[in-house]
């Protein structure tokens, strides 16, 4: 069998486009090996086992997704902020279905702590420092956006909004305002 030349960082790269076309649960160590034409044990000197793999392939979307955000919210504040976050995010989850199911992984403490989830985080938080949340609020707004954000693309992934008016951009565009509202107004006494 000829040498395909096999990395770590190739295989993982193949397992993300391989997750995007397939599914991230159906992408395993004997699917990838498949691809390349090779025997499964031939991986198993990159990656030590499936988790691996799929640990390897949320790091690489979180990675991916972080320096999207990071470029689209650069110089921007409040609404605008809020908007370029949201929009990288939609458009990572539409164009990476597998990468985006596999950004939301499980990791172990140890292994999440020095992912760029730290850096989705950190961005998140400094979205909000435009909207003067203090804590606990800002924690709470960090854990609405992400349900939001998670929600819609997931639903909208599934075609759960094709089947009926208004637009799915249209609804999208409404519901960044309707946060942007509540951001600017949150009530910080019950």
């Amino acid at each position: 069998m000829a040498r395909v030349g096999l990395t770590t960082e190739r295989l993982v790269r193949a397992g993300a486009d391989l997750a995007d076309e397939i599914g991230f649960e159906q992408t395993t160590p004997a699917e990838l090996a498949r691809r390349f034409g090779v025997k499964t044990a031939s991986l198993y000197s990159h990656v030590k086992n499936a988790h691996d793999l799929k640990t390897r392939i949320a790091l690489l979307a979180l990675e991916e997704l972080a320096d999207q955000v990071s470029a689209a919210v650069a110089g921007r504040a409040g609404m605008d902020a809020l908007t370029a976050f949201a929009n990288v995010y939609r458009d990572y989850a539409l164009a990476h279905p597998g990468r985006f199911t596999a950004a939301r992984f499980p990791l172990d403490s140890e292994t999440a702590a020095a992912s760029a989830g730290v850096r989705h985080a950190r961005m998140t938080r400094a979205i909000l420092r435009g909207y003067d949340l203090a804590e606990p609020h800002q924690t709470h707004a960090v854990r609405l956006l992400g349900s939001v954000f998670n929600g819609y693309v997931t639903l909208e992934s599934a075609g759960s909004f094709s089947h009926s008016a208004p637009d799915a951009q249209e609804s999208w565009t409404e519901i960044l305002h309707a946060l942007d509202a509540l951001l600017r107004t949150w009530p910080t006494t019950r």
